[in-house]
């Protein structure tokens, strides 16, 4: 494999002034990043291994008593209508004596940034939110079907955005985002799969750990 290594994702600048004429003091907090696919000098390891019931392929990387394993999915928005919906399933497995918190997620492919969307799991709820439409669970497929998590996901209208993982605990969470390309689907004999290559990232605690992807590699979970 090539290189995993740590890199520098954000500073978080601090000024303080403690006295006139006095120098500003900057603090300086470093998030690192883990990249699958590269072996790592500070020993995180990536693989592969396949879902025993579906065969589609399971990303992992593993990292300092941390494992975090990633599917990547598809489904076409609906009958006669253009487009396809992108997701992502994960799972931190913390072997760690320490809690763990789950950030944001987020994700790009070709460029354009991936927007979770806004979900919900219950009937009756306002088909908007901030302008925007909400998309109801039980009428996607790749929820019905088991391939996304109802447990835990990353929606634009919820509230909170981070999650606990407690020591020698697990957590599952989605991420799903429409794809905003206008010709994102490429069909063959071989059935239709996303164009360009997918980037997603999800942060626990102060390290990134990204993936990526290829849409000709990306499972079908749709109808």
């Amino acid at each position: 494999m090539d290189k995993i290594y740590a890199i520098p994702v954000f500073l978080l600048f601090s000024l303080v002034t403690c006295a006139q004429n006095e120098p500003p003091t900057i603090k300086v907090e470093v998030a690192s990043a883990v990249i699958w696919g590269e072996d790592s000098v500070n020993g995180a390891v990536s693989s592969t291994v396949l879902d025993p019931i579906n065969g589609n392929a399971i990303h992992k990387l593993s990292t300092a008593g941390v494992d975090v394993s990633s599917q990547a999915g598809f489904e076409r928005i609906g009958s006669g209508m253009s487009g396809s919906i992108l997701n992502f399933t994960t799972t931190i497995v913390n072997n760690t004596g320490y809690d763990l918190v789950v950030r944001q997620a987020g994700a790009n492919v070709d460029g354009h940034v991936l927007l979770p969307l806004a979900i919900t799991s219950e009937k009756g709820h306002a088909k908007k939110h901030n302008g925007s439409e909400v998309w109801d669970l039980s009428k996607m497929y790749c929820f019905a079907g088991g391939f996304l998590s109802h447990q835990n996901f990353f929606s634009a209208n919820e509230s909170s955005s981070t999650f606990e993982v407690p020591p020698n605990g697990s957590l599952t969470a989605s991420f799903l985002a429409k794809d905003p390309r206008p010709y994102s689907l490429r069909c063959s004999l071989e059935g239709c799969y996303p164009l360009g290559m997918l980037r997603f990232h999800i942060t626990v605690n102060t390290t990134d750990y990204v993936f990526v992807w290829a849409g000709s590699s990306m499972a079908y979970c749709g109808k």
